[in-house]
């Protein structure tokens, strides 16, 4: 019956009779409080026109985001594949390149891919691409080196001064700060001099220093002289026979008041460090000494 009552009390459906039975019922104060309270509260205004276009606004605001989206993983996957290929060519590139070097004292043999023979002398580097051999036979050369080629195509050997181009030879290239030679032991050696291609066969050598042909004395051996340990020169200016006396015992050179313009002609040891200084000094007619790890060479006059 109470149930009845509130259903019919809250439509506003009750007799008077019932509605004062219901009032006397303990129920009826708790459902009166109730009404009440839910009576002084006011829903929020709601407005249609407002709520769509918010609701609008937040499917656009969607939209877009999976539009910018879908794009930018395309993106990140076009990127780390080009990354990937981009490092893999990296590395194998660089893997297959080859650069040696030597130190001061130090000599090195190369075989290079074709079987061709290189041997670097002191303070010399030599680069090449060993992926690309089998096209183009090109070594880069900084310092002195023989080389022993085995036939086939062309082979090059490229140097700050100028190149050497040959299809099956040994020969012997030195390319320094301000001389360049090369000379020939066997078959036939083209020499590209400031644009200028000069035929140097068996026996015969080409010279440059300082940028002006020189020349050049005839090889009395098969193999340049740095190859049994001994460095061999023809009129050529002092400065650099000490430079490669440096090179050839890992020792500071000093000079003071010496012309090193004046041109040697002789051979000094590799190995034997004081007969070298002998072998310079005497013929030269100036006087050496040890100060501490370097060696001075002097004039006769010196104080």
């Amino acid at each position: 019956m109470q149930e009845n009552y509130l259903a019919k009390w809250l439509n506003g459906d009750l007799r008077d009779a019932e509605l004062a039975e219901f009032k006397n019922s303990d129920e009826y104060a708790s459902y009166k409080r109730i009404v009440d309270a839910t009576d002084s509260m006011q829903a929020p205004e709601f407005n249609a026109d407002r709520a769509y276009q918010a609701l609008k606004n937040r499917r656009e605001l969607q939209d877009n985001k999976v539009v910018k989206l879908r794009p930018f993983r395309k993106f990140l996957r076009v990127a780390a594949a080009a990354a990937v290929l981009v490092m893999g060519s990296y590395i194998y590139l660089n893997l297959s390149n080859e650069t040696i070097s030597t130190s001061y004292a130090e000599n090195k043999e190369i075989t290079l891919p074709d079987q061709s023979k290189v041997v670097l002398n002191a303070d010399s580097e030599i680069y090449y691409s060993a992926s690309n051999w089998d096209k183009k036979r090109n070594v880069d050369l900084k310092g002195e080196a023989f080389f022993k080629v085995a036939k086939g195509k062309r082979f090059t050997v490229a140097t700050d001064a100028g190149n050497v181009i040959v299809l099956g030879t040994q020969f012997n290239v030195e390319s320094r700060k301000g001389f360049f030679e090369v000379t020939c032991f066997e078959g036939l050696v083209s020499v590209s001099f400031n644009n200028k291609d000069t035929q140097l066969p068996a026996g015969s050598s080409f010279i440059a220093i300082n940028g002006e042909i020189v020349e050049a004395a005839v090889p009395g051996t098969s193999v340049p002289s740095w190859m049994n340990n001994e460095s061999s020169f023809k009129s050529v200016p002092l400065k650099y026979v000490l430079d490669e006396f440096e090179r050839q015992h890992d020792i500071a050179v000093k000079t003071q008041n010496i012309n090193l313009k004046q041109l040697f002609t002789g051979t000094f040891s590799n190995t034997d460090t004081d007969l070298a200084l002998k072998s310079i000094s005497v013929p030269s007619q100036i006087k050496f000494k040890f100060e501490s790890d370097k060696v001075l060479f002097y004039g006769e006059n010196t104080p």
